[in-house]
């Protein structure tokens, strides 16, 4: 796939003495060059050129700040645009929570780009970043692109070590860094992490908090309780997860199996279980843990319990059950739209077409690419 230099087109001038260009921006530096975001990329220097205006300045700037971060001139432009424009980090970045909350992910993210070009020092900007790749990431895995999804935790993992490593610590940095490392199955990490979000705010009273930071000190006491009280801190159980999300199936399960003769109540390491002989075809197997997940306690609160014991059944030919098992799973999770589209699979299986057609157009509704619903209907239209 051939990926576009977003620098491609922005070119640079050099502005001629004496040059205003607003009352509010600092002074312009003729011997420095200004670079110009093109109106449209299709037109020459030269034609772009004849008609430019201020506000092409300014996206330039911001192009080159989010993306040529080593530029000699970065500074420049960094005061530059901020006395033009002295309310833009804030106005960017409420635009890009907006385009984020949107799913338009790659508008989202030139946009956090920029501001942190802007202001690259700000760790609540690198924290909003964390989160913004990190909610990136959970979206490209619920339609199925699980390398993307990886290549975007990663970077959100970046952001999250950048945001806790500072003077000034950031408690919030710490709980959303909580939630990402359980996402990983690193709950050693997670732990650490909420128990530092309660040491930070400790001495903070119960209305200083106000209602959400209450709410926060309880959800993270309860995590580390969980934890604690499951053994989840153990390697080997992490040991288990990275082998088995890494294509070693085989190695992980017979870590997790050794986690689970120690362990055998720990309804997470039975979901792990039956997560990696599912991915290994053993249908039967799986199912078998994923029950054995919904009996212990908490195993039986969680929707993806429920959906991967729906995709072996389906599998096992209990298609009965699996219909119940899902639409349980869809009452605790409404709008997932792996649990919707393995509906939608089901009625194929039971030869109802056009019920599965609008269990597809529903997952449509919420994720307009998702692939599976998107290839389902075409076929289900070819059929008619």
């Amino acid at each position: 796939m051939i990926v576009s230099n977003p620098l491609d087109s922005v070119y640079f001038i050099k502005p001629p003495q004496n040059a205003v260009f607003s009352s509010k921006a600092m002074s312009i530096d003729p011997d420095r060059e200004l670079p110009v975001q093109k109106k449209n990329p299709g037109d020459s220097v030269e034609a772009d050129a004849a008609q430019l205006s201020e506000e092409q300045i300014l996206s330039g700037i911001l192009k080159v700040l989010a993306y040529d971060r080593e530029n000699k001139n970065a500074d420049y432009y960094r005061k530059f645009i901020t006395d033009a424009r002295p309310g833009i980090k804030k106005e960017l970045a409420e635009a890009a929570i907006l385009k984020a909350r949107n799913e338009d992910w790659d508008l989202a993210e030139e946009i956090w780009l920029a501001v942190n070009g802007i202001d690259p020092q700000d760790k609540s900007v690198i924290l909003n970043m964390a989160i913004f790749f990190d909610q990136k990431a959970d979206s490209y895995r619920r339609i199925s692109l699980n390398d993307d999804a990886d290549a975007y935790d990663e970077t959100a993992l970046k952001y999250y070590k950048e945001a806790l490593d500072s003077a000034d610590e950031i408690p919030d940095a710490y709980f959303n860094a909580g939630f990402f490392y359980l996402k990983k199955c690193d709950y050693g990490e997670a732990k650490a992490c909420f128990e530092s979000y309660l040491a930070l705010t400790a001495d903070e009273t119960d209305e200083s908090l106000g209602e959400n930071g209450l709410y926060k000190k309880e959800r993270a006491q309860e995590i580390i309780y969980k934890i604690s009280n499951r053994n989840l801190e153990n390697s080997r159980f992490h040991s288990a997860y990275l082998l088995i999300s890494s294509g070693q199936e085989e190695k992980g399960l017979e870590e997790i199996r050794r986690f689970i003769q120690d362990n055998p109540a720990v309804w997470n390491a039975w979901f792990l279980l039956g997560w990696g002989l599912r991915r290994l075809g053993r249908f039967e197997d799986a199912r078998q843990a994923f029950e054995k997940a919904r009996e212990c306690e908490g195993g039986d609160e969680n929707a993806d319990t429920l959906n991967e014991l729906a995709i072996c059944q389906m599998e096992t030919g209990r298609l009965k059950e699996a219909k119940e098992t899902l639409t349980e799973a869809l009452s605790m999770d409404p709008e997932n739209t792996k649990i919707i589209s393995n509906l939608g699979c089901l009625c194929l299986k039971l030869s109802q077409p056009e019920e599965a057609r609008r269990y597809f157009e529903v997952v449509l509704e919420i994720d307009p690419d998702d692939k599976i619903a998107l290839s389902e209907i075409e076929r289900l239209t070819a059929a008619l």
